[in-house]
């Protein structure tokens, strides 16, 4: 049996978003009473929705060319889709606080406790708990995330991706800005706002899928990302 667990938040008006981001709007476009020619009706049932939000709204992964300016053109619909298809490993860092660093010492002995390694090709998801436990409050934007020399070490390992629950894949203000830059440099790419990363812990290694949208130009997409146990 293959087991599928969903790693992706909903997308819903109002939802939290990244600094000044756009904020999600949804609004009903066509009704079903509409379509059925009903003159005045009590409700509107929804047919088609009217979206507007950012490409990098909830869970999300970022295109090369958000990364710096030298990497223009390098963008979503140009990634090959092998970056979004993989091997993927969740390594546990529950036990970090707001804003702590997640250094690379720190993933190598993660894994020597999980019994795996990280291979070229592969996905690294970091679990933090920080969905769980800071969700909608006012210490979401406060999450831990990588140093810049972790960055560059998960980088020069060959992986494909690491994936955070928090909105950045670094700490704001610390690290986040220059994780960015070497994932351009080094060429991997990083997911945001990941859920449901317990249920990965301790269970080696799985399929992780992330495909994003094919947006022209794009600098990154809202994915449906999965993990598959065969």
């Amino acid at each position: 049996m293959i087991e599928i667990i969903d790693l992706s938040q909903e997308i819903y008006e109002g939802m939290p978003v990244f600094k000044d981001l756009p904020s999600v709007k949804m609004s009903i476009h066509n009704s079903h009473e509409e379509w059925n020619g009903e003159k005045n009706p009590a409700a509107r049932t929804p047919a088609v929705h009217k979206l507007e939000l950012g490409e990098h709204t909830g869970t999300h992964v970022d295109a090369i060319n958000h990364m710096a300016i030298e990497h223009k053109g390098k963008s979503i619909d140009k990634m090959p889709l092998s970056m979004f298809y993989t091997e993927g490993i969740c390594l546990d860092f529950s036990h970090k606080g707001l804003r702590e660093l997640i250094e690379k010492d720190e993933i190598t002995e993660a894994c020597g406790k999980a019994e795996v390694e990280i291979k070229g090709g592969d996905t690294v998801l970091l679990y933090t708990d920080h969905f769980r436990k800071h969700f909608g409050s006012e210490n979401w934007k406060n999450g831990p995330g990588v140093s810049t020399e972790c960055a560059r070490w998960l980088g020069e390992r060959g992986i494909a991706a690491f994936g955070v629950e928090t909105m950045s894949p670094g700490v704001s203000g610390v690290s986040n800005r220059e994780v960015h830059h070497i994932c351009g440099e080094l060429n991997f790419t990083h997911y945001e706002n990941m859920i449901n990363l317990h249920q990965l812990i301790g269970r080696g290694r799985f399929r992780f899928v992330g495909l994003p949208l094919k947006i022209r130009g794009g600098t990154g997409s809202p994915i449906r990302a999965v993990a598959i146990f065969d």
